[in-house]
């Protein structure tokens, strides 16, 4: 049993009594040809206590209302409107190095001095904070807004100031930890897409290795072994993200049929073509299968054994990207008589691609694959590990159940 109590010298507020102003955004929109643009922060660039900006809109200073709607640093971005399940994140401003503004579905807060911006954006974004913001958002569950009238009373917890930095200093140290994991992470996805346009079409060559290149239909390289379940083996599903996984696992149950002799058995290393749309990849997904037992999947899909181990090694890396998927599979599209999109398995085996004939260097290019595989995963792992501990440590620093000297 719990029987923690807030510290003495913490008192309980509302958050109103910390703002010095708040403001909504901009609705203009658009660049300046040939002005003055700069970035605008839209919902989208808010994630739970974070800032997403890789891809950022762009927007005409002329059009905005001078230095009131810039971002300073520790500024509080709450975003007023969203999903039910995404309205309420917020995230600090911390770069002073960028000139931005924001858009209409966030509220600029500006703390007074006695409350840090960093402890009280971390209080909002986990465990009882976040419950707390989203128990105040009224509409429906696609669209939902949280005003400032019910948000301004919202109850905070307000330690001593310093309290309040020595905090916020601890956890900015794990968000430090994790923002450089994340870019080694950026780093190794940019490798991969140098692997996809130059690696895997012979248009950089590794070291050692000058044999014939071809373009090759698949077919040649991909065989449709047509064997079916036997009742022994576990049915699977294939994910954008997780390639095969057990069904049960990614979907919480089996949508299997009773009997499934009739679904197509998935050997080690063999190739799998969904056919149905998932996300960014609307012509189906095509994933290798890294399970070491046999396993059966839907017998709509398509089930290919490669020629070697290393090519279907190759496959699955160049088509991790939704672009490579969509032009190879876009030519081959054959409309149905009710205009559905249809690949048949023989059809799908007729596109080409370009490809080294040398087992040799197909087995070096699929090493490299696999070692640049092996260090995303180790560094989504640790990611993963930080952030729960991040998430752990924020229950017990923010609520005061754990005391920090100061």
């Amino acid at each position: 049993m719990n029987n923690f109590s807030k510290p003495t010298n913490w008192q309980t507020v509302t958050l109103e009594t910390l703002v010095a102003d708040t403001q909504l955004g901009t609705t203009e929109r658009g660049e300046d040809e040939g002005g003055s643009s700069i970035d605008l922060i839209k919902m989208g660039n808010l994630t739970w206590g974070g800032l997403a900006l890789v891809e950022v809109e762009r927007v005409s200073l002329r059009k905005l209302n001078g230095q009131a709607d810039l971002l300073q640093v520790g500024d509080l971005l709450f975003n007023t409107r969203n999903s039910a399940d995404l309205v309420g994140k917020s995230a600090i401003w911390r770069d002073s190095n960028i000139q931005a503004t924001f858009d209409n579905n966030i509220n600029r807060i500006r703390l007074l001095d006695f409350a840090h911006p960093e402890f009280f954006g971390a209080y909002l974004n986990t465990g009882g904070g976040k419950k707390s913001v989203q128990s105040l958002a009224v509409g429906s569950t696609s669209v939902a807004a949280i005003y400032w009238k019910d948000l301004r009373k919202l109850k905070v917890p307000l330690p001593p100031l310093p309290e309040q930095r020595k905090i916020a200093e601890i956890l900015r140290t794990w968000d430090e930890a994790i923002e450089k994991l994340e870019a080694l992470r950026a780093a190794n996805l940019q490798r991969r897409i140098w692997m996809r346009t130059h690696l895997f079409t012979g248009r950089a060559r590794l070291l050692g290795y000058t044999g014939e290149w071809r373009e090759v239909a698949l077919g040649e390289v991909l065989t449709e072994h047509g064997l079916q379940g036997t009742g022994a083996e576990e049915v699977f599903s294939v994910s954008v993200h997780k390639g095969l996984i057990n069904q049960i696992e990614h979907l919480g149950r089996s949508f299997a049929a009773a009997e499934t002799g009739h679904y197509n058995r998935v050997l080690p290393g063999d190739i799998v073509y969904t056919k149905s749309p998932t996300g960014n990849f609307p012509l189906g997904i095509i994933k290798q299968s890294k399970i070491s037992a046999e396993v059966i999947v839907s017998p709509l899909y398509g089930v290919f054994t490669p020629a070697t181990r290393a090519l279907g090694v190759i496959l699955d890396a160049l088509f991790e990207s939704p672009i490579a998927v969509r032009n190879y599979l876009h030519p081959l599209v054959q409309k149905g008589a009710k205009n559905t999109i249809a690949i048949t398995n023989r059809r799908f085996l007729e596109g080409k691609l370009r490809l080294p004939k040398d087992h040799a260097e197909q087995s070096a290019i699929a090493e490299v694959v696999e070692v640049s595989q092996a260090e995303l995963t180790a560094i989504e792992a640790e990611i993963e590990a930080l952030t729960c501990q991040k998430r752990g440590l924020m229950q017990k620093l923010l609520t005061g159940e754990w005391r920090v000297a100061v």
